[in-house]
């Protein structure tokens, strides 16, 4: 009980920035308050300001708006506790856990993708931790051997992590970097190989070719790899996640970047750093890809599994809560 407390506690002050923004806004004007047209339409205002999505407001608004006119809910907290109950609804329970590889078969294989500038390399070292902390062994592989200092970069986090780096020459190709770590992974016999690529848009159709090459690479060395293509989003760019999400699937899809899964999952970093909380929400929205991990701090102990109750509670909860 103690360590689930901990664990909230470091989600909901992830989360201090969106409920003090939007959130705690919502509950004080609807706790203890007489339900109307204008408070409805201005809840519907703050959920749209929260990132929420268009989709999900307007159905979560609709349906208040038809109970309050058919006097089925009359007061401010009926709806918001009828608001946490659909959230919480929204996501069924799905596959938010990591793809493995089939058990006696390791390594799995997690391919790490995004944006330059969204935290993809200490979304790695987070990544990186929790396993660690699972008594599972790790290997990096620095497939960005592009960006001046990328690898420099994971060299320092695998340093205070006690995990090994598997790199090539600046400016190399990334694909013989992805087989020389798959080939030292299966040797060393580590659980999980973690690779980084570099820093892409979902418009630079060579990057994405040589997200594909990196993948048929990897699958050749490990049959049924990448198991896990993670894609990081920065939650402080709200919207401009939102479409990442959408368009760089699309093209990973295409492209056959994910075996044909398109991105398996979503680490959202910086979530402590906005106060637009609810990109999880409008995500979930127009998007069938998974939230699997969310960045709530800086160090590499930040990082949650996403759970959405836990998520929904932390978001709606009260300041001394």
């Amino acid at each position: 009980m103690a360590f689930f407390k901990t664990i909230f506690s470091k989600l909901k002050h992830g989360l201090d920035r969106t409920r003090e923004a939007v959130v705690s806004g919502i509950r004080s004007m609807l706790l203890g308050k007489r339900l109307d047209e204008q408070l409805i339409s201005e809840l519907e205002r703050r959920l749209l300001s929260a990132d929420v999505g268009v989709k999900t407001t307007r159905r979560l608004v609709d349906h208040i708006r038809a109970d309050f006119r058919a006097g089925k809910m009359e007061r401010g907290d009926q709806a918001l506790e009828y608001m946490k109950a659909e959230l919480k609804r929204l996501w069924p329970p799905a596959d938010r856990e990591l793809h493995l590889a089939p058990e006696g078969s390791p390594p799995t294989v997690i391919l790490v993708t995004g944006v330059n500038g969204v935290g993809k390399t200490t979304s790695i070292a987070k990544l990186c931790r929790t396993l660690r902390d699972q008594d599972k062994t790790v290997l990096l592989g620095a497939c960005d051997t592009f960006r001046a200092g990328a690898v420099r970069q994971l060299e320092i986090w695998s340093e205070r992590l006690g995990v090994e780096v598997v790199k090539g020459q600046q400016g190399g190709d990334p694909a013989a970097v992805a087989f020389d770590a798959c080939a030292a992974a299966k040797a060393r016999g580590v659980d999980f190989l973690i690779l980084d690529t570099a820093g892409r848009l979902h418009t630079q159709d060579p990057l994405m070719r040589q997200l594909t090459k990196i993948r048929g690479v990897v699958s050749r060395q490990i049959p049924g790899a990448p198991h896990e293509v993670l894609l990081v989003l920065d939650a402080t760019s709200g919207q401009n996640a939102l479409r990442q999400a959408e368009e760089f699937d699309k093209a990973a899809s295409q492209n056959g970047a994910g075996g044909g899964r398109g991105v398996t999952g979503i680490f959202l970093a910086k979530l402590d750093g906005t106060a637009k909380g609810g990109i999880v929400i409008a995500i979930k929205d127009v998007t069938s890809i998974p939230v699997k991990f969310i960045g709530v701090g800086e160090t590499p102990e930040d990082i949650q599994p996403f759970d959405p109750e836990s998520f929904v509670e932390a978001m709606f909860a009260a300041e001394n809560g």
